[in-house]
């Protein structure tokens, strides 16, 4: 049972793709969004990389994030339509999010 616990915690090689301009990078299940998005060579606006400024507010088109902690950043509606702060959302599935909404 042990080793299954340590397979759970093993991060995940994902990918995120950028709409409109179809960047698609490699995103890890343990790494904020941002992050991969700025490693895979996107140029994503960001300011305070705490989910508060709303600077990174972008939309999911398709699959799933989750956070670590509880932010004040975006509404439970905005939630429910797919918003998301990258710098402090983690992929769970590949996802497609829109930028400059």
């Amino acid at each position: 049972a042990q080793a299954l616990d340590l397979m759970s915690d093993t991060p995940t090689l994902l990918t995120a793709r950028t709409e409109p301009d179809q960047l698609q990078v490699d995103a890890w299940s343990n790494e904020p969004l941002l992050v991969s998005l700025e490693m895979g060579g996107s140029n994503w606006p960001s300011s305070c990389r705490s989910g508060h400024c709303r600077t990174c507010l972008g939309q999911l088109q398709s699959g799933k994030v989750r956070y670590d902690e509880t932010f004040t950043g975006l509404s439970p509606e905005e939630l429910a339509l797919g918003y998301v702060l990258p710098c402090v959302a983690y992929p769970c599935t590949d996802v497609v999010v829109q930028q400059g909404l």
